[in-house]
C-alpha cells in the first residue's frame, strides 16, 4: 500500500520529507565518514579511549540534530565499567507516541588489513557504495537516525509531537555485556512505545525489508578425554584411538546424512513464506560451487525457521605445534541457532542428552553450557509493523519483504522483557554484499538514503497517531 491509498490527515508531506533527505545526504555522508574515522572497538585488547571518543562524536551529532536532553552513560559489569551508551530525549507531545531509536557505536575490530582493498577506518567511496569498517554495521544505523529526525525537524519544526528518545549503545559487538542492567538501571529515561533497532538488512538492493523474525541462539564447549596424559604415538598408537579423532566422530553425530539436524529435542519448521532461490543463496554465501546444500525444506526455512549448529571453535594442537603424541584430550565449541518458539533451556539440554549418549568408544565427555538468547517474531498485524512497512514501500517504491534472518540479536529478548507493550521493529541497511564484520565492509548509499526516508516517513507518521 501507497500514500495514494490514504487521506492527507493521516499521511505525512511524502515529497518534502524526500527532498530534505536528498539536499542534507552529502552532510549525512560527511557525517557518517567522521563516525568512520574513529576505530571504537569494545573488547578489552583495544584501547578504551577510542570508544570514548565515539561516544563523544556521536553525542555532539545528536545535539547538532536539535536535541538537548544528550548523555553519555554507563553500568557497571562485576565492578568493570560497561560501554558508554549515548541517550538522548526529546518528550512527547501530550497524547502521542514515544520511539526508542536503537543502535550501537561500536565496531568489530578490522581482521587483516591486508585483505582490505581501502583503509578500515578511512570511509571510502567506491562504485555507489561507501567501504570502511562499522559504515553499515552499525554507524550507518546511527546515521539513518539521525538523518531522520533532522529531516523531521526540517519538514515539521522542532516539534513533531512524537516522541524520541536515542539509545546508541557502545558494546554490542562485545556481546553487550550490561545490556540488561543499563536498560533495568535507566527504565523510566529508556520507556516507550514504538522501539526500531536499526541493526539488520535488507532482502536486496533495491528492495526493503522489515527483520519479522531471528532465530533463538545456544553455544558452549565440550571436552572429549581418552587419556590421563599425552603418550607416545608409536608405542602406544593402535589400542587407542587419539582425542581428536574421538571428537570428529562425536561432532559427526549432530547431523544426518542429508545434513538435518539430528539432535533429539530441537523444533522447526518448513514455514518460510518468502522464496530465496539457491543460486541467490549460493551467491550471497558464496558457497564453493561443489559443496552439496545441508538440510531439507526451503531455503528460507532452512535459514529462519529450523535449527542450525556450527562448531566455531577447536582446541587441539596446531600442525606447526604438533608432536608423535597421542593427544588426551580435544575441545570444541558450538553455535546453535534455534527456531522461533524454541526454549533456549530445553535446547541447551537436549544438546547435553545428545553428548552424553554419543560418547564416541567410552570416551568421557565434558559439556560446559555457555550462552542463551531467545528467538524473536514481529506480530506484523500491529499498527506499529503497518506503519512500517508502508513506510518502507512508500520510501523504496516497491513491495517490503517480511524477512526473516538466521542469526541472532540477544538483546532483543531483553528489551521484550523490560518493555513488554512496546511494539518493535528491526530495521537496518545492510545488503547480502555489506560484509558485516569482514573486511570490505560497506553500505549501498541509494538503499541508505530510502532508509532515512523511510524513518522519517515512520517518525512522522507515528506522530499523527495517539498514544493507545
Amino acid at each position: 500500500m501507497t500514500s495514494s491509498s490514504h487521506t492527507s490527515s493521516t499521511v505525512p508531506d511524502e515529497a518534502a520529507l524526500r527532498a530534505s533527505v536528498a539536499a542534507a545526504f552529502p552532510r549525512t555522508l560527511e557525517d557518517l565518514t567522521r563516525l568512520v574515522a574513529i576505530p571504537g572497538i569494545a573488547w578489552d585488547s583495544f584501547d578504551p579511549k577510542n570508544l570514548d571518543r565515539s561516544a563523544d562524536a556521536v553525542a555532539e551529532l545528536l545535539r547538532g540534530a536539535g536535541l538537548e536532553d544528550v548523555q553519555i552513560l554507563r553500568v557497571d559489569n562485576n565492578g568493570k565499567p560497561g560501554g558508554p551508551a549515548v541517550v538522548a530525549r526529546r518528550p512527547a507531545a501530550p497524547g502521542k507516541p514515544t520511539v526508542l531509536l536503537y543502535a550501537h557505536h561500536d565496531v568489530q575490530p578490522p581482521g587483516d588489513p591486508a585483505l582490505w582493498e581501502t583503509e578500515p577506518f578511512t570511509a571510502t567511496e567506491r562504485n555507489g557504495r561507501l567501504y570502511g569498517r562499522g559504515a553499515a554495521d552499525d554507524k550507518a544505523g546511527i546515521m539513518v537516525h539521525a538523518a531522520a529526525l533532522r529531516a523531521l525537524n526540517d519538514v515539521l519544526g522542532d516539534e513533531p509531537g512524537v516522541g524520541i528518545t536515542f539509545f546508541i549503545e557502545g558494546e554490542e559487538e562485545a556481546g553487550s555485556p550490561t545490556f540488561r542492567t543499563f536498560l533495568e538501571t535507566y527504565r523510566d529515561l529508556l520507556r516507550a512505545d514504538v522501539i526500531v533497532v536499526a541493526d539488520s538488512g535488507n532482502w536486496k538492493i533495491g528492495t526493503p525489508a522489515l527483520t519479522t523474525s531471528l532465530r533463538g541462539l545456544v553455544d558452549g564447549t565440550f571436552e572429549v578425554r581418552v587419556l590421563g596424559h599425552a603418550v607416545h604415538s608409536g608405542m602406544f598408537g593402535g589400542p587407542v584411538l587419539d582425542a581428536p579423532t574421538l571428537l570428529a566422530r562425536l561432532i559427526a553425530t549432530f547431523h544426518d546424512e542429508r545434513g538435518n539436524l539430528a539432535i533429539d529435542g530441537l523444533e522447526g519448521f518448513d514455514d518460510a513464506a518468502v522464496d530465496y532461490p539457491e543460486d541467490d543463496f549460493r551467491q550471497d554465501s558464496s558457497v564453493l560451487d561443489s559443496v552439496r546444500l545441508a538440510g531439507e525444506g526451503s531455503i528460507a526455512s532452512r535459514l529462519w525457521t529450523k535449527p542450525a549448529l556450527s562448531i566455531i571453535g577447536i582446541d587441539v594442537p596446531s600442525v606447526v605445534m604438533s608432536s608423535n603424541t597421542i593427544q588426551p584430550t580435544a575441545r570444541a565449541k558450538f553455535s546453535m541457532r534455534l527456531a522461533p518458539g524454541q526454549d533456549p533451556e530445553a535446547a541447551m539440554d537436549a544438546m547435553a542428552r545428545h553428548l552424553a549418549a554419543n560418547a564416541p568408544f567410552g570416551a568421557e565427555v565434558t559439556f560446559t553450557p555457555g550462552e542463551r538468547g531467545n528467538a524473536f517474531a514481529t506480530d506484523t498485524s500491529a499498527p506499529a509493523a503497518k506503519t512500517a512497512l508502508w513506510a518502507l514501500e512508500t520510501a523504496w517504491g516497491t513491495t517490503p519483504v517480511e524477512m526473516g534472518v538466521g542469526g541472532s540479536i540477544p538483546f532483543i529478548a531483553d528489551l521484550v522483557e523490560v518493555f513488554p507493550q512496546a511494539s518493535i521493529l528491526i530495521t537496518g541497511v545492510e545488503d547480502p554484499d555489506s560484509r558485516a564484520h569482514s573486511a570490505n565492509e560497506s553500505l549501498h548509499l541509494g538503499d541508505f538514503e530510502n532508509a532515512i526516508l523511510a524513518e522519517a516517513l515512520l517518525l512522522a507518521r507515528l506522530g499523527m497517531q495517539e498514544t493507545p
